[in-house]
């Protein structure tokens, strides 16, 4: 709960950013949740005024319905904290069809397809999802995949 709080208070200010980075939902969960020994990592690259945070649609839905539908509304403050300091890359047709493109070559989950296509179409520097790093996501080649278990990019 520390770690969110220090997350909350990170000012929403214009932050000098140095690394685009493109985030997936496991991440968001991770950094919520508390209760995974790599938490406290998760909540460090998202405060982190060095990074700027890559978002689309895809993340909002992944995320956001169940914590406003069960009324955790803590939690949904946390999640728009995150998206309100986040650039917004939209999904277009250049999107979905890199994403296609990716899921063939790497064998990769529809989400996980999109979510990259989403931060390689924003030129984003890296991609950290909350995932373990044995994942098909960790063979794309286009951009560098940082578990949250392995060093921090």
């Amino acid at each position: 709960m520390r770690s969110r709080q220090r997350f909350a208070a990170v000012g929403a200010g214009s932050p000098m950013t140095e690394r685009r980075i493109g985030i997936d939902a496991n991440l968001l969960i991770a950094a919520w949740s508390g209760r995974h020994p790599w938490c406290e990592r998760a909540v460090d690259l998202l405060a982190d005024d060095a990074r700027q945070l890559i978002v689309s649609e895809l993340l909002w839905l992944e995320v956001m319905p169940k914590a406003l539908y069960y009324r955790r509304l803590e939690e949904a403050a946390f999640y728009r904290g995150v998206f309100a300091r986040a650039e917004h890359q939209s999904v277009n047709p250049a999107v979905t069809d890199q994403a296609k493109q990716l899921a063939e070559r790497h064998g990769l989950a529809a989400m996980d397809a999109l979510h990259l296509a989403v931060a390689l179409q924003a030129n984003a520097d890296a991609f950290v999802p909350g995932e373990r790093p044995d994942k098909p996501m960790f063979r794309v080649t286009e951009l560098p995949v940082t578990s949250l278990w392995s060093p921090p990019p």
